[in-house]
């Protein structure tokens, strides 16, 4: 049980990581991956592109396809309401952690 409520919690943490970076520039999957890790978080790809394909669904991401050596990658940026929602999270985050710290 308490995994799962952990787990819970670091899911909401990583969709607010997602905006943020695509806020500063365009990303990828593996790219976020590599970047999670090194926060300490271990998600897979199995985990992780379904969380992209529901951001770019909700509006909040945008999604646009290159083809880098001979392979598609799609990138992510974020959209003007995924920046209104970003905006949101860290300001509620900012008032939580005054609290809970």
């Amino acid at each position: 049980m308490q995994e799962s409520i952990l787990r819970k919690l670091f899911l909401g943490f990583i969709h607010v990581h997602i905006l943020y970076h695509a806020k500063k520039e365009p990303l990828y999957g593996s790219w976020m991956i590599d970047e999670l890790k090194h926060h300490g978080y271990n998600i897979s790809a199995g985990t992780l592109y379904p969380i992209l394909h529901n951001l770019k669904k909700m509006g909040l991401l945008n999604v646009e396809s290159k083809i880098e050596n001979g392979k598609i990658r799609k990138y992510y940026t974020i959209t003007r309401e995924g920046e209104k929602i970003l905006e949101e999270a860290k300001n509620r985050i900012k008032e939580l952690s005054r609290e809970v710290m």
